[in-house]
C-alpha cells in the first residue's frame, strides 16, 4: 500500500514545487521587469530582447537534446500568425503598463484575469462555469481591485489606459492562446519558440510606428554609442535570466 501511495504523493511535490516556482519567478519579474524599464527605457527594445532570450534558449535547449519543440514551418506559422499578434500586443502593453505604472497596479490588474477568463472561457469556448465558490472567489478579488483603484493615490489616465490594454490584450491572449495550441496540436516548447520568434519578426514594425527607433538612435548619438550604463546592463541581464526561467518554469507546469 505504502508504493501505492507514493506515486501520488511524488507527483503532489513535485507539482507543488513547480507551482512554487512559476509563482515565485512571475513575481521577481514583475520587479525586475519594472526595474528594468526604468533603467533602460526603451519597451520595445527591451521586449524583443525577451524574444531574443527566449527563442535562442529553446533552440540551444533543443540541440542539445534537454528539450523537444516543434520544428519552425511557414504553413504553421501562417496560422499561428494571429496568436502571435495578440501575445505581441499583451506583451507591449504589459511594458508599456510598467513604464508609467507602479508593480502594485500591475499586480491588481494581472489578478483580474483569471476572472475575465474563466469568463470568457464559458462564453466563446463553451467550458464549463466556474464553481460557485471559486466564483465568490474570484469576485472578492475583483473587490479588492476595484478598492485599490479607488483609493490609489497614484492614480494617471496614462497608467490606467494602459492597464485596461493590458487587461484586455491579456485575457484575449490567454484564451485564443489555448484556441489556436488545441487545433494546431504545438507541443509547449513549440508555442514557445512560435509565439516568440513571431513576435520578434514584428518588434521592427512597433518600433517604427511608436517613434521608438528615434529615441534608441538618439540616445546612441549621445551617449558615443554606449547603449548600456552598468546599471542598464545589469537590470536587462537579470530581465534575461528571469525571463528564460519563467518560461522555463511555465513549460514544466504545462506538461
Amino acid at each position: 500500500m505504502s508504493a501505492i501511495r507514493f506515486e501520488p504523493t511524488k507527483q503532489y511535490y513535485a507539482t507543488t514545487s513547480l507551482v512554487i516556482g512559476y509563482a515565485l519567478c512571475s513575481s521577481l519579474l514583475a520587479v525586475i521587469n519594472k526595474f528594468a524599464i526604468t533603467k533602460f527605457n526603451y519597451p520595445g527594445l527591451l521586449t524583443a530582447l525577451q524574444y531574443i532570450t527566449s527563442v535562442v534558449g529553446v533552440w540551444v535547449l533543443g540541440k542539445f537534446g534537454f528539450l523537444h519543440h516543434d520544428p519552425f514551418k511557414f504553413d504553421i506559422a501562417n496560422k499561428f500568425l494571429p496568436a502571435a499578434v495578440v501575445f505581441y500586443l499583451a506583451i507591449f502593453t504589459n511594458t508599456n503598463l510598467l513604464r508609467h505604472a507602479n508593480v502594485d497596479t500591475f499586480i491588481v490588474f494581472r489578478s483580474l484575469t483569471p476572472l475575465l477568463v474563466a469568463l470568457a472561457d464559458t462564453i466563446f469556448r463553451r467550458q464549463p462555469c466556474p464553481s460557485k465558490l471559486t466564483f465568490m472567489s474570484l469576485l472578492i478579488i475583483l473587490g479588492g481591485a476595484v478598492g485599490y483603484v479607488a483609493t490609489d493615490s497614484a492614480f494617471t489616465l496614462t497608467a490606467y489606459s494602459w492597464a485596461f490594454a493590458y487587461l484586455v490584450t491579456i485575457t484575449t491572449e490567454m484564451v485564443y492562446i489555448k484556441h489556436m495550441v488545441m487545433n494546431l496540436g504545438l507541443n509547449t516548447w513549440g508555442f514557445v519558440l512560435y509565439n516568440n520568434l513571431l513576435s520578434l519578426m514584428m518588434a521592427p514594425i512597433f518600433w517604427v510606428l511608436t517613434g521608438e527607433y528615434n529615441e534608441v538612435f538618439a540616445a546612441l548619438v549621445a551617449n558615443g554609442g554606449n547603449w548600456f550604463e552598468p546599471v542598464a546592463f545589469t537590470a536587462v541581464s537579470f530581465y534575461w535570466v528571469f525571463d528564460l526561467r519563467l518560461v522555463s518554469e511555465t513549460c514544466k507546469l504545462d506538461l
